[in-house]
């Protein structure tokens, strides 16, 4: 394990000069040391020492996360992360041994976007998220509230009573699902065009889905601020993307987004207007760092990104494999 121990070391100083070299390096490692990825490959029938780019190496689907213990080294783990299961009765499972590296990666990640967390009021609007105490999302912002040193921060109670003081303030951060958004915003008659409003997700089930952009539209104008801010991530990266505004998300250093062709998944193009997102999150250092998303968005030429859609529930090729 000193290899992982030594590459979480590096993880900061990653550039993108040097993220090919560190991505290589990561994935000689974890296909022969994560027995699911190994099994999986030798499924493909790939030669992991033929790989010499990022485009070649072999993306594992989102779903075997669903389905297996995807670690690499030993088997062993402190924490178990959990998607929320709002659709599907099978939820995901992260299984992360050191709660400490995952809250370190999501503090510099706010802090290269947003500044220090001790410099804002930390609010959070995340009831659904609430009902399942090992979700990472609810892990990240309950570090957050802490590191703010901020009495007034906190999650925002269900009536809304009491709040309109705290989203004026200047410094003022507030992290909401969207359904929860659109109850406040039914309930909010004051102009809070100081507060930063991070999106988290969608309407889990409780509201009529509506385009992404007309949600944005209704947000700015019902809370007078100029920009919707946006949150991407998911149980099975340990790393976050942030948007400042129109839905366009900026990812850290250890983390890039590749384009797929939406009927050969095996094929990385990053020239394509759209198609499926595959991410390299060099966090996942001890699950597995290349996973092949059910989304479905485009990559600009900066390597800024945008999710335009999911795939339907239809399963991905490769998922049967190693059921036992």
């Amino acid at each position: 394990m000193n290899f992982i121990n030594n590459f979480k070391k590096q993880l900061f100083n990653i550039t993108s000069a040097s993220f090919e070299e560190k991505a290589l390096d990561l994935f000689y490692y974890q296909a022969q040391n994560n027995s699911i990825y190994k099994e999986y490959l030798k499924f493909l029938k790939i030669n992991s020492s033929a790989i010499n780019s990022m485009e070649q190496i072999p993306f594992l689907p989102i779903e075997f996360f669903k389905y297996h213990k995807v670690i690499t080294g030993e088997n062993t783990h402190s924490h178990v992360f959990l998607s929320s299961g709002t659709t599907l009765p099978e939820r995901s499972k992260h299984y992360i041994k050191d709660i400490s590296f995952y809250e370190e990666i999501s503090e510099a990640i706010f802090n290269r976007f947003y500044g220090n967390i001790s410099d804002y009021t930390l609010l959070a609007l995340l009831p659904s998220y609430q009902e399942n105490p090992q979700s990472s999302l609810i892990s990240m912002i309950d570090f957050f509230i802490k590191k703010s040193n901020d009495s007034n921060s906190g999650y925002i109670k269900p009536d809304f009573k009491g709040i309109g003081k705290l989203l004026q303030k200047k410094r003022a951060i507030l992290f909401g699902v969207t359904y929860a958004l659109l109850d406040f915003i039914e309930h909010n008659k004051e102009d809070l065009k100081e507060l930063v409003v991070i999106e988290t997700g969608g309407m889990k089930g409780k509201r009529e889905e509506m385009p992404k952009e007309q949600f944005y539209n209704v947000l700015k104008v019902a809370l007078g601020i100029s920009s919707v801010h946006a949150e991407y991530g998911m149980t099975e990266l340990l790393s976050q993307a942030y948007s400042k505004g129109e839905g366009i998300y900026e990812s850290p250093p250890w983390m890039k987004v590749l384009i797929r062709e939406i009927n050969d998944p095996f094929a990385i193009n990053n020239d394509l207007k759209s198609g499926g997102i595959n991410i390299i999150d060099l966090a996942n250092a001890d699950s597995c760092a290349f996973i092949e998303t059910k989304d479905i968005g485009n990559r600009f030429e900066d390597g800024r990104f945008k999710v335009l859609g999911r795939f339907d529930n239809s399963d991905i090729r490769g998922c049967n494999l190693l059921y036992s």
